[in-house]
């Protein structure tokens, strides 16, 4: 007996006929979910750098612009700065550091807020929350750091000079009237409280700093708690970008004598 072959029948025919399924044309979905995805991306990135720049200005540092003249020369009106805000809270305030501050009551003339256009607000506000823009730069004031804790500071000697701790000091950054020869137009002569600070502004015949608020609540001396921050940097105009000196030198020997005594 031989082994029958089935024939192909007609289902055999239709099978192997049969036309192949095209495959789906996947490109055409995947243009929507790029564009969606590089839009989440843009979006995540925005959201990152708003957060990092809040933190930053929170924690870190801080644009402030100069409104007056009472640091002149070093610092000019509108020059934009940035201070660290790490200062005093992790790093130590020193002698001759520029620092910014909060009123601490009575230092600055009540000014009217001007009307303000709302969408120009609304993009100041935005600007200072990433701490672009200072708007409150003129609740705050910038003096120099003369006297720290425990120092005595007083003006002037027979050579127009300011003393801390009995010592004479040589101001490089002060900036006076022509043919002025004493540093301060007032004498005086204080101790600097626990937790406090003596601050004057380089352009000295033209600062309203310590030595013209003794009558005020703190008695001219600046709270650290009042301190927000060292200024560190000007970084506008461009022409003035600089770093900010503290003239370390200018105080040399103010702390042996304060020691010694």
């Amino acid at each position: 007996m031989t082994d029958s072959v089935p024939a192909a029948g007609p289902a055999a025919s239709a099978d192997d006929a049969a036309p192949l399924r095209r495959p789906r044309d996947r490109g055409r979905n995947r243009k929507p979910n790029g564009v969606l995805r590089f839009l989440r991306d843009v979006a995540i990135i925005i959201v990152a750098a708003v957060v990092i720049s809040f933190l930053i200005k929170t924690f870190l540092i801080r644009s402030f612009y100069i409104p007056s003249e009472s640091m002149e020369q070093t610092l000019v009106r509108n020059d934009r700065i940035i201070v660290n805000q790490l200062v005093p809270g992790m790093m130590p305030i020193q002698r001759g550091d520029v620092i910014v501050f909060k009123d601490p009551g009575g230092w600055l003339d009540n000014v009217p807020v001007p009307q303000q256009d709302p969408v120009a607000g609304f993009f100041e506000w935005l600007l200072s929350f990433v701490g672009l823009t200072a708007p409150d730069s003129n609740d705050h004031l910038i003096k120099r750091v003369i006297g720290l804790p425990g120092d005595t500071v007083a003006c002037c000697n027979e050579f127009g000079q300011m003393t801390v701790n009995g010592v004479p000091l040589e101001e490089p950054y002060v900036n006076l009237p022509n043919n002025v020869g004493p540093v301060s137009g007032d004498d005086f002569e204080v101790t600097v409280p626990e937790d406090s600070l003596w601050v004057m502004g380089d352009n000295r015949y033209n600062s309203k700093d310590s030595r013209y608020n003794r009558e005020g609540p703190t008695r001219g001396f600046v709270p650290f708690g009042n301190v927000v921050g060292r200024a560190i940097l000007i970084t506008w105009p461009i022409d003035r970008w600089s770093w900010l000196d503290n003239y370390e030198f200018v105080f040399t020997g103010v702390d042996d004598t304060a020691e010694g005594g």
